[in-house]
């Protein structure tokens, strides 16, 4: 289908979803806005760069066939059953579209609302419903993941994994904890047990004063993406704040429509972000910064954090993106690699970064950077998209994982942790060994030159 098709219709939407008899399919609390609806004119512009639409060719799985979807619940022409919700479960929220779109539909906030709709009003099965409790019960409380690691360290080192792989015991389990299984990074207990101080002082002059954030899964199992992330700043002339009590940024809650837990834990970041005053907030994982930065629209409602929420959003920066703006001040050693720099979609579809990241990579001396093809198209982390739409993601990750080994690296970066072991995982289904590392882990390479780290 081309972007120049009619607009469509309940006929060529190929709508399944039963009709309602009477009364509107969303609640009345910040339901998906008819004037952002209405910004969709239909044209196709997002078919070709939609992850899910690319795989199926369904009109229902592209973004315009989900924007109408949200209009007939507005009007209340459709009933928010299994159909219905499946065509937004299957939505990786990479908002490919929103970059593609020429009309400027906010699709962020459109699928944002929606979802939230659907955790507050339709009933999942009792085994999905478990499942996804469990994810919100563990990933976004780094206390509850730690414990839960040391285990799978046990796991991985009393050769008990490699027992199960081999003897095909692990099929057993359903697909979407087999997925979970295969994420899994090789734990390190020293990872597990790093921690930063709440303030590093700058090397030479102080230039800005910045907060760090230490995120979830990122402080836990990209421990290390954290330290180098300090050093990168304190190298540049940063004074660096990492308040003791911050937690989770609520992104992982927030994408996928877990409304109340989100708000809590964003009001809790802002609330240690603004005790410690500082010029700028740092973010080195995508779908963090993304919703950091997001943090106006979902505190709209919210007469005491509103104006508080535009305030901490505007101080939020990828790490890129500051480093970007600052003169380099730190001495670059030569990185003879080929790297190939992999878009993490929350960095350059939500918060339209993709300059930046390579603007900065491109200041280490022999360094040869590649573009990936199909850059726009997800890679099948998303969140918590590999978690509960298994399949899906790993076709997607293969996908990534065959463009990125098209430009025969010697190391892929990305910017995002769910990239880094998507990636991973797709290259060790190809029995490929191909380094995946963070960029702060390859910036802070260069400035100490010492490259046993990204080798």
């Amino acid at each position: 289908m081309s972007s120049t098709d009619a607009l469509p219709t309940p006929a060529t939407l190929n709508i399944t979803c039963e009709r309602t008899t009477g009364g509107a399919t969303f609640d009345a609390h910040n339901p998906p806005e008819r004037r952002l609806i209405d910004e969709c004119v239909h044209c196709g512009f997002c078919l070709p760069t939609c992850p899910t639409y690319s795989l199926w060719r369904e009109e229902m799985d592209s973004p315009r066939g989900r924007i109408y979807l949200m209009k007939m619940g507005l009007e209340g022409k459709v009933e928010m059953n299994e159909t219905f919700v499946s065509h937004f479960d299957r939505c990786l929220s990479c908002l490919s579209c929103v970059t593609a779109c020429p009309s400027g539909v906010q699709y962020d906030k459109l699928i944002t609302d929606t979802r939230a709709q659907i955790e507050r009003n339709y009933k999942r099965p009792a085994m999905e419903k478990l499942h996804r409790w469990m994810i919100f019960s563990l990933f976004p409380y780094p206390r509850r993941l730690r414990t839960l690691l040391a285990g799978v360290w046990l796991y991985q080192r009393s050769g008990l994994r490699w027992l199960l792989r081999r003897s095909g015991l692990l099929k057993l389990l359903s697909r979407k904890l087999q997925a979970m299984e295969a994420l899994l990074p090789e734990i390190k207990l020293r990872e597990l047990r790093a921690k930063l101080p709440e303030r590093i002082a700058p090397r030479g002059e102080k230039r800005r004063r910045v907060g760090l954030l230490l995120g979830c899964v990122q402080r836990v199992i990209f421990s290390g993406v954290n330290a180098a992330t300090a050093r990168i700043l304190v190298a540049e002339g940063c004074e660096v704040i990492i308040p003791a009590g911050q937690g989770c940024c609520g992104a992982l809650s927030t994408h996928a429509g877990n409304e109340e837990q989100s708000l809590e834990l964003s009001r809790k970041l802002i609330d240690v972000f603004e005790k410690a005053e500082v010029d700028a907030i740092i973010v080195n994982a995508a779908g963090c910064g993304s919703n950091m930065k997001d943090y106006a629209h979902l505190f709209r409602n919210d007469p005491e954090y509103a104006e508080r929420a535009k305030a901490f959003a505007a101080k939020c920066k990828d790490l890129s993106e500051f480093l970007a703006e600052l003169q380099p001040r730190a001495v670059r050693h030569p990185v003879a690699l080929r790297v190939a720099y992999q878009d993490a979609c929350h960095i350059q579809h939500a918060q339209h970064i993709t300059t930046q990241p390579r603007q900065v990579l491109r200041t280490i001396p022999q360094l040869e950077l590649v573009e990936v093809q199909e850059s726009a198209i997800c890679c099948g982390s998303a969140g918590i998209y590999s978690l509960v739409q298994p399949d899906t993601a790993r076709e997607l990750g293969d996908r990534k994982v065959d463009n990125c080994l098209t430009t025969a690296p010697d190391l892929i970066v990305s910017s995002n942790p769910g990239c880094l072991l998507q990636i991973r995982s797709g290259l060790a289904r190809k029995g490929r060994h191909v380094p995946v590392r963070h960029v702060a882990e390859l910036m802070d390479a260069s400035i100490s030159g010492d490259l046993s780290g990204v080798s």
